[in-house]
């Protein structure tokens, strides 16, 4: 945890944003595998770990938004969990941790939720994503546990992502620590990445090396040559020379911080030329997104810009046509690169996104696109000073994608459908790194992992 004071401020933060009405917070259970006693390894929620900052199962907190009051509500260990875990904090020694003095047992949260109803106040809470939130949800407010992220409470949402989408120098310090392990886990997968390996080995070695160096991988491992497939975790194939392998991994901090680092790693350490074109396009994207990158700058114009420098790139090799920023208004470059830019990032990977991405990276004046490719672009507002975001623009080659198109004659004015039919087997080159704005610019997070030709050939040598 951090120091007490930590998390007191941002309660006292929230209290300021919060009108009325008391703010409901449940943590995360225990998810069992296959039976009760073998539970999947726990995470706390992380709007329970942002405002609280205990990261054990079973515990709920109440703050009191008109009298400014916060409690919290759990069960103290008992005998039978201490012979099985060993000696245990009490309840109120957890709270003390995160500056709260008042508790309760868990049985008092009806009472006190029943109370607060009774007496019409507001209740608010924050969207749940966990059948057993929903269902304590349900219980409380004797709502239809199915409806409780319809129910979930606008101003609390906002209120939390104003607060959260802007780190904290501490929060900064626990995002680099993850990405120290990250970098491990991609120098160690370049060294592995030669033909004949089973992406099996390289995908247990370096989830292994999250596991040792932090909290565990921040999110499922994506790792394959197969990277036409955008978020691709089977990792079944054997590497073959001529393919190239697309890792995207991240590590979470002991604080749960996340990591988010793509590497795309030719299979035996060598880019063959048509490789090396492709990868030097994605690469000038990448890098000229982050140089961009200040307070300000709206995410859909660096996006946009990204887009453009692309189709410039395939224009160049014959696999465009026509005027480039009319083929990237119409969306024609989203065969090659159907997803957005980046995202926040900080104790969620995708930062926030269980609130709601619209909340998140949208307002009243910024709009979602409807546009294929457009429409995945999770934030599209202008950058603020604490915002930590990632870079990844991608170009793949997505073989049911062009035979649509293809068919469709979708725009046949910028895409030489005859010329793609040789590059079906390219697969997918992404690159992605983690930067902070700051108040002048930006500042790359954590040690550079090696993205140039040369310095991805050195490391693989």
């Amino acid at each position: 945890m951090f120091k007490s004071e930590v998390y007191v401020k941002r309660r006292a933060s929230l209290h300021k944003l919060m009108k009325s009405g008391i703010g409901l917070f449940i943590g995360n259970v225990e998810a069992p595998m296959n039976y009760p006693a073998n539970a999947y390894h726990f995470r706390q929620d992380s709007n329970f770990l942002y405002f609280f900052g205990l990261d054990i199962p079973g515990f709920a907190a109440i703050m009191d938004f008109d009298t400014g009051k916060d409690r919290i509500f759990g069960d103290d260990f008992s005998l039978d969990d201490i012979i099985w875990m060993g000696p245990q904090p009490t309840v109120k020694e957890l709270a003390s941790t995160c500056g709260i003095t008042d508790t309760a047992p868990m049985s008092k949260l009806e009472d006190f939720v029943r109370d607060a109803l009774s007496k019409k106040r507001k209740v608010h809470f924050l969207p749940p994503y966990r059948g057993e939130t929903k269902m304590t949800l349900g219980a409380l407010l004797k709502e239809n546990p199915c409806q409780m992220k319809t129910l979930a409470s606008t101003d609390l949402i906002k209120a939390v992502v104003e607060l959260r989408s802007v780190k904290e120098q501490v929060e900064i310090e626990e995002i680099e620590k993850a990405l120290t392990v990250t970098y491990n886990m991609h120098v160690t997968a370049m060294k592995m990445c030669k033909p004949g390996v089973r992406e099996q080995e390289i995908f247990g070695t370096i989830e292994g090396i999250a596991y040792a160096g932090g909290a565990g991988p921040a999110f499922p491992v994506i790792l394959s040559i197969n990277g036409q497939t955008l978020h691709n975790h089977n990792h079944n194939n054997i590497l073959r020379k001529g393919r190239m392998m697309v890792t995207d991994a991240g590590a979470e901090s002991l604080l749960h911080y996340s990591s988010d680092i793509t590497r795309t790693t030719p299979v035996g350490g060598r880019f063959s030329q048509k490789q090396k074109e492709i990868y030097e396009i994605v690469l000038k994207a990448n890098t000229e997104s982050i140089k961009a990158s200040k307070p300000g700058m709206s995410n859909r114009d660096l996006h946009l810009n990204a887009c453009r420098i692309i189709a410039a790139g395939l224009k160049e090799l014959g696999l465009m046509k026509g005027d480039t920023e009319e083929a990237v208004k119409a969306g024609a470059h989203t065969l090659f690169m159907p997803h957005g830019l980046g995202h926040m990032m900080g104790l969620d990977v995708h930062d926030m996104e269980a609130l709601g991405e619209n909340y998140v990276g949208y307002d009243e004046k910024i709009k979602r696109s409807d546009q294929f490719g457009l429409a995945f672009l999770r934030f599209a507002l202008p950058h603020k000073p604490g915002y930590v975001f990632t870079i990844e623009p991608g170009c793949y080659f997505i073989p049911e994608l062009i035979d649509k198109w293809k068919a469709e004659r979708k725009h046949k004015e910028f895409i030489p459908y005859n010329k793609l039919e040789s590059w079906k087997e390219f697969g997918g080159i992404r690159i992605e790194d983690d930067i902070l704005i700051t108040d002048k610019g930006h500042k790359l997070l954590g040690k550079p992992v090696p993205k140039t030709v040369a310095e991805i050939e050195s490391q693989c040598s």
